[in-house]
């Protein structure tokens, strides 16, 4: 386990599991940059415009998630652990 932030007052020991972060990203379905649709701006893709410059706007809803990644956090004082 990985801690964050260290307390030396604080024992740990109400401890909450959190939920993996999930969240939906766009993917060109041209040169496969998987981007925030936030960032995007509803133009074309970033990538392709800068390599070929072709305005390609075709883009696959994906979500990422962090898999893998176990994260608590402690009640009493706050500090997430991983």
């Amino acid at each position: 386990m990985k801690l964050v932030y260290v307390t030396d007052a604080c024992p740990h020991a109400n401890l909450v599991l959190l939920q993996p972060e999930s969240r939906a990203r766009l993917r060109c379905r041209s040169c496969h940059l998987t981007i925030d649709e936030a960032e995007l701006g509803g133009g074309p893709c970033p990538e392709c415009l800068e390599a070929d410059g072709a305005k390609r706007s075709d883009f696959e809803r994906v979500e990422v998630t962090t898999r893998g990644q176990t994260r608590v956090r402690c009640e009493d004082c706050g500090v997430w652990v991983e």
